[in-house]
Parts: structure tokens; sequence; C-alpha cells
């Protein structure tokens, strides 16, 4: 399995060659650096690190700063690591956006937008109470009746109520890549991505 970390820029639509209108998201997908290559004899488990989008000297700590010296690279802001590439990689080489061809299908992890506390209507789809007649003028996103009396004398855990909502980690899977743009690093999948426009997404092969 082989990856990249990437970036979300946005979403449009493109044409396909039956004239349908295919909704889809635009990545900034690497340039990445390996800045760690990981061994069973070493480490227990084989992967490879890599790190994306550069990072202001004083915001690393004195450890990492360390850590991308020894990759011969500048400080990165997102570190991600990946199964064993399909091709070797050694340290301090660039993954770029190649690795994906038009055809293939991916899986994209991201971020998704946080809404912090929402009722049941918003974070569960409820339809809310009854209609707004019959003295019901202030139920129509209410929760309704938890079920709870005598017996069990208390709510059951995962119950879905009221609560945080989004900022959760999100993985997409099979996505087609419908474009690969290599000069601009660019790619666009088809359908939607989780997270907010510039936030990092991880797509996987």
């Amino acid at each position: 399995m082989s990856g990249i970390i990437g970036k979300k820029v946005g979403m449009t639509s493109i044409f396909d060659a039956e004239g349908r209108n295919i909704p889809c998201t635009v990545i900034e997908a690497g340039p990445c650096v390996v800045t760690q290559v990981k061994t069973e004899e070493k480490d227990g488990y084989s992967s490879i690190q890599l790190g994306y989008d550069e990072a202001k000297e004083k915001n690393v700590t004195q450890p990492l700063k360390g850590h991308y010296a020894k990759a011969n690279t500048t400080p990165k802001r997102k570190l991600v690591e990946f199964s064993e590439f399909e091709n070797g990689l050694n340290l301090g080489d660039t993954v770029t956006v190649d690795i994906f061809a038009e055809g293939d299908y991916v899986d994209v992890v991201g971020t998704s937008k946080g809404k912090g506390f929402q009722g049941v209507v918003k974070r569960h789809g409820f339809a809310g109470v009854g209609g707004q007649t019959h003295g019901q003028h202030n139920r129509m996103r209410a929760p309704g009746s938890l079920g709870a009396s005598s017996w069990p004398s208390r709510v059951f855990k995962g119950m879905r109520m009221a609560g945080r909502t989004g900022g959760d980690r999100v993985k997409i899977q099979n996505l087609q890549v419908l474009k690969v743009y290599a000069e601009q690093n660019l790619l666009v999948v088809s359908g939607s991505v989780p997270g907010a426009k510039g936030s990092y997404v991880i797509l996987d092969k």
C-alpha cells in the first residue's frame, strides 16, 4: 500500500465523455519527503514516514530539527506513516502525485468540519416531535421521550442525543482519480472529501 499527504483545495465539477456532470474535489497532493524508514529489525514493523508542508524553524522542537536533519530536509508541519511502498524508498526521497494515475481508486482520510454543540435534528437527522398544532408550539426540534422509566431508571450508553458534532477522523473509500496534474501537484477525485478548505488529507491507494 502506498499513499501521500495532501491539502484540500476545494470542490468543482467536470464533464465526462458521456456529458454527465460529475462533482469532484481538488487536492494538492505532495510533494512529500521521506523523513524516516522503519524496518522489522529495528522498529518491529516496516513503514515509511512522510513529511508535508513547510514549517517555521521557530515552531519546531530541537529533537524534531535533528529528525529532519537526518533526512536532509526542512521542517514539516504534517507527518504520516504509510505501510511499505511498492517501490523501495530511501531517507530523503521525494514522493509526488505521480504515484497515482487516472482511473485509480483511493481512500481519503480527513478531519470533518466541527459543528460545535448541536441538537438531535442536525446531529442525527431526527424529524422533531409532531407538527405545530395541538399546542406544540416549541417541540418541533425536540428529541422526544428517551424511553427511561422505572426500568432501567437511567439512559443507556450510546443513546442518540444532543452533543458535540463534527471534528472527527473520517475515511471515505473508493474515490476515483479523475485527473492528475503532475506539474501543479494537483489531484482531482470524484465526490466529496471530509474537512474544510485548506485542511490536511491522507490518500491511500
